[in-house]
């Protein structure tokens, strides 16, 4: 079982929250639809159970945890319908660290019943949704009892930082909390020795509990080498040295943190995949997405253009995804003026450059 430093978003449904802050992350979701379409396909073809187990994992809370859940019964029942079959009951399970906010989830459930009333008439199929809590490094269900995962913008995250950056000599990522161009080679190992532990872990987990022949649809952050690393975390590495500066945070607290995060190439992730040796790649795409996907303006669809509309967007999720992660290293009173500060570097860079994410989209079954 991994060591986990537990990563978590905000709960509540306030301001900061992640449920208000999560529409960049639906859009993710949306955009890989047409694989987990794909993948439902060809589970369906092999072999339909009379009570179909999927879990999501790390669903966080807010609207889009019973998003990926809607969109299982939504794509499963059209595609029996087009077999002229019966759907499955469904069991659904919800799967996230134990801070999460589970119950405003549950709050949602009777709107989530009623939207499938609606648009599926009565006769729906019958489906159950649990919640299970814990890390999805490590095993969360029975040996062979489920037939589908997903993963949505959450396997980037790592179970805890990387080791090996202090030693003796000094510190190895000293001034940052993540690997940036600048960073010396052994930052970058680090992390990705981290990752690859994490994500054999959680394969070897999962091809314990996936019957043969049953699949997954994970989607997470990555990364093109081909391009200039610029992320959120990088910029708040540079915020929080320019408040070391100041005075207004402490050097030591900086000089220790490292955030435990990676965005894996494809290539790492199907070597990986490989090695591991469970499972069958099916598919491997990337794609890019705007740092500011999924802000639309008075509800027309078009693109806003605003600079300080886009960053305030931005530190918006950034924070509702990190806030816990940074208030418990640096504390409570510095979080108002770090994501001021980083709200307007994100303003600058908006002027100069597109600022996009990579991201890696997967399906792969279980031999």
């Amino acid at each position: 079982m991994a060591t986990v430093q537990f990563i978590f978003a905000n709960g509540g449904s306030g301001e900061a929250s992640y449920a208000n802050n999560s529409s960049f992350q639906s859009q993710m979701i949306s955009k890989v639809k047409p694989i987990l379409e794909e993948s439902m396909m060809t589970l369906y073809c092999n072999s339909v159970p009379c009570c179909f187990k999927v879990a999501d994992l790390g669903c966080s809370s807010g609207p889009n945890a019973l998003q990926v859940a809607y969109d299982i019964i939504d794509v499963v029942d059209n595609i029996s319908s087009s077999f002229n079959r019966e759907p499955p009951t469904f069991q659904i399970y919800l799967n996230d660290q134990f801070q999460n906010d589970f119950n405003n989830i549950f709050e949602s459930l009777p709107y989530f019943y009623e939207r499938l009333r609606q648009e599926k008439g009565e006769k729906f199929s019958p489906f159950f949704i649990n919640a299970t809590p814990g890390s999805f490094y490590g095993r969360l269900f029975p040996s062979n009892s489920m037939h589908f995962f997903h993963s949505s913008t959450s396997l980037h995250w790592l179970s805890q930082a990387p080791k090996g950056l202090a030693k003796e000599t000094g510190l190895v990522n000293k001034g940052n909390i993540y690997f940036t161009n600048t960073s010396p080679s052994e930052v970058y190992q680090a992390y990705l020795d981290q990752f690859s532990q994490d994500f054999n872990l959680f394969l070897k987990s999962r091809a314990e509990e996936l019957v043969r022949g049953g699949g997954m649809v994970l989607t997470f952050v990555g990364r093109d080498e081909t391009c200039d690393i610029i992320t959120p975390w990088g910029l708040i590495g540079l915020v929080l040295n320019d408040m070391v500066s100041e005075s207004l945070v402490e050097e030591a607290k900086l000089e220790y943190v490292n955030m435990p995060r990676y965005g894996p190439t494809a290539k790492e992730v199907k070597q990986l995949i490989d090695a591991e040796g469970s499972f069958t790649l099916e598919k491997l795409e990337t794609f890019k997405s705007r740092w500011d996907e999924g802000l639309k303006e008075n509800g027309n669809g078009d693109f806003v253009l605003d600079t300080n509309v886009r960053a305030n967007f931005i530190a918006k999720y950034v924070r509702a995804t990190t806030e816990p992660f940074l208030t418990a290293r640096f504390g409570e009173g510095i979080i108002d003026e770090l994501f001021i500060r980083f709200r307007k570097k994100v303003a600058e860079l908006l002027e100069e450059v597109i600022l996009e994410h990579a991201y890696l989209v997967m399906f792969m079954t279980k031999k």
